[in-house]
């Protein structure tokens, strides 16, 4: 059980005037469909925007590969970390499954082809630093996806559906 109006009695703060002027206090982002939902993305694939920070050009979400999807080939162009929820995936560049736990992180440069061939798909958490350069199956350039980019996929879908822009998710 959590106990409410619990307050912690902290070591005063030298910068305390600063922070109640400037400062801004991190939010709650609901993770139900409803208040955030599933933007598709290609075939069978879907996001769940959690954040976008334009400071750093870098986003947070959810992505979920239906059973027998994959993402098409990309590079990254800064460090991308994961932690998997749900199902199983892998590149098909490299040897590894990455299940339930398992946490992934990718550097600056390296491309590779994300698949799920799990009956039940996969979902993992993403937190994405910098752009990333998607090709076609002939390795032509297609698209580049930034935190513009996420921002511009989400807000067109709830645009299109009648759904409220979460604000929060701006940092």
């Amino acid at each position: 059980m959590i106990q409410q109006n619990l307050i912690t009695k902290l070591p005063p703060e030298p910068h305390e005037a600063m922070i109640n002027r400037f400062g801004k206090e991190g939010a709650f982002i609901p993770g139900d469909d409803k208040n955030n939902p599933w933007v598709p993305f290609g075939d069978s694939a879907a996001i769940k925007h959690l954040a976008f920070d334009v400071r750093s050009n870098s986003v947070a979400n959810i992505l979920w590969v239906k059973g027998g999807g994959r993402i098409g080939t990309h590079k990254h162009r800064g460090v991308v970390s994961a932690v998997t929820l749900e199902g199983s995936w892998g590149y098909y560049e490299y040897d590894w499954i990455s299940r339930p736990g398992d946490f992934v992180y990718e550097l600056p440069g390296t491309a590779h082809t994300l698949y799920s061939d799990d009956p039940n798909g996969m979902k993992a958490l993403f937190w994405i630093n910098g752009a990333i350069e998607f090709f076609d199956d002939e390795a032509k350039y297609d698209f580049t996806a930034d935190v513009f980019w996420f921002i511009d996929h989400y807000v067109k879908h709830c645009e299109a559906n009648g759904l409220e822009i979460n604000k929060d998710m701006f940092i």
